[in-house]
């Protein structure tokens, strides 16, 4: 009978929960300190089960940090000029520091659209085309929320960026554009992959830094890995054993990697805290 060994892990565990609790911690004292209370209003249309999750978890996490929140939840038929009417009184509304439409929305409503429509200085999402040219710029006013957390993670977890090379596996306009546009300020090089990136593997080895944000459960093997790289995974996916896993295969992985991100308990958490951050600097900014 042949004994398979399984490698045990070796990297270093970047915690997100310990990171974003302390970011959270510091974002309620700086409200607590500011001298007014920042507001956010959060808009849901539909019913979908994992936006329901992620604006009950937004709305518990602003309450937290003395930030006042205003859910508006409307139906899935909601016309597309109702919705853009209700975000212009968002946008007029002094009491508004930041507006956050959750994604996706229902067929028939025009995305892009809706972030269009929304004030860039209440952009708390960092969608707007204002604010995603201002980053592209080297010069960020609002930035989307996970690659911010990605990027402060990193920095938590004392990783060297300038210099480094680091690979984005993932071009969305969500998390892949905008966090290279981040690592580039930073003083990477940065390389953005995708499916149709060449020898897809031989990419992410190059990678001091690898990014995993494809939303494929387990795809980024540990041959992928460079010995002593960090690995962050963006993605998070439930199988059908009802286990949630990341786009990578994390003890492949791990046990090559110097740093790596779990799932869950890594990106995640970091993305609610970024709001939050992304609301008081809005109001601040409003005020300034």
């Amino acid at each position: 009978m042949t004994t398979v060994s399984i490698p045990s892990r070796t990297a270093r565990l970047i915690d997100g929960k310990s990171v974003a609790a302390a970011l959270r911690a510091e974002v309620a004292a700086k409200v607590a300190a500011a001298g007014f209370t920042p507001g956010l209003a959060v808009v849901l249309v539909g019913e979908d089960p994992a936006s329901n999750v992620y604006v009950r978890t937004k709305d518990r996490a602003a309450r937290e940090a003395g930030i006042a929140t205003r859910t508006i939840r409307l139906p899935a038929d909601t016309p597309q000029a109702e919705l853009l009417a209700i975000i212009a009184q968002l946008n007029d509304d002094p009491a508004i520091d930041g507006i956050l439409v959750q994604l996706p929305l229902p067929r028939g409503i025009d995305t892009q659209a809706v972030i269009e429509a929304i004030d860039p200085a209440k952009d708390v999402d960092g969608f707007h085309p204002v604010n995603v040219g201002h980053l592209t710029d080297g010069r960020p006013t609002l930035v989307p929320c996970t690659p911010l957390g990605v990027m402060k993670l990193l920095r938590a977890a004392s990783v060297e960026i300038a210099g480094a090379r680091a690979v984005v596996l993932g071009r969305s306009a969500i998390v892949g554009r905008p966090l290279a546009s981040l690592l580039l300020a930073a003083h990477a090089t940065v390389t953005i992959a995708h499916s149709r990136t060449r020898d897809l593997p031989a990419e992410c080895r190059h990678a001091d830094i690898l990014v995993a944000a494809v939303g494929k459960p387990e795809m980024v093997q540990g041959d992928w890995i460079r010995p002593g790289a960090t690995v962050i995974d963006v993605g998070i996916n439930r199988l059908a054993d009802g286990r949630l896993v990341g786009d990578v295969a994390f003890d492949a992985s791990a046990a090559v990697a110097a740093a790596i991100t779990p799932v869950p308990g890594g990106v995640g958490p970091m993305t609610v805290a970024c709001l939050l951050e992304n609301t008081l600097t809005a109001a601040v900014r409003r005020r300034d």
